[in-house]
């Protein structure tokens, strides 16, 4: 890292931080020709490696817009797409590595878009998995039941844990009243 104030290359970290985000470091350096401090950030750049070879830097704008052609007339609003975008930048990079496919791109997106919308799932999934006919989508459709019968079964388990916590709360308050109402003699 050279000095931005005099472009001496030996410059010496004071202090390290990483992001709240986790996806950058922070240093605080200082030179010692010129005794001037700067901070730096410093972050892992993610790249992408088309089908044609050629590599670009991970573009979250990219993912968004092609999710939202996906995502067209349907009650998608773009905060969950911006979700939807960090959900997958961080999928790709808890894979280890600086440089991914196009297909793992796409693959990243699938889970995230299945939760959000089944529609627009389906479509983008008929376009990216290159569906040849209605055994695909049948298949895809019978995938999105078997999650969402999971999920409803996971909210009924919520809501009766949550209930038979409020009746034994309730349980324990009015045995706490009746203990309470009880006259206490004093000797």
């Amino acid at each position: 890292m050279h000095c931005p104030f005099c472009k001496n290359h030996g410059t010496r970290v004071l202090d390290t931080r990483i992001s709240e985000d986790g996806f950058s470091i922070r240093r605080r350096r200082t030179c010692p020709v010129c005794n001037k401090r700067f901070t730096t950030v410093e972050s892992i750049l993610l790249l992408v490696k088309k089908k044609d070879g050629k590599t670009e830097p991970f573009d979250r704008t990219k993912v968004m817009h092609g999710v939202r052609k996906a995502c067209q007339g349907r009650p998608v609003e773009d905060s969950d797409l911006r979700i939807l975008a960090d959900r997958v930048e961080e999928a790709l990079r808890s894979k280890g590595t600086s440089e991914v496919r196009s297909i793992d791109v796409g693959m990243a997106i699938l889970e995230p878009l299945k939760r959000l919308d089944a529609v627009a799932y389906l479509r983008f999934a008929s376009v990216y998995e290159k569906f040849s006919g209605a055994e695909d989508f049948e298949k895809a459709i019978a995938e999105l039941r078997r999650i969402q019968h999971e999920e409803e079964k996971e909210m009924q388990m919520g809501q009766s844990m949550l209930s038979q916590t409020s009746e034994l709360s309730q349980e324990s308050e009015s045995s706490h009243e009746t203990e309470s109402s009880q006259p206490v003699e004093l000797s």
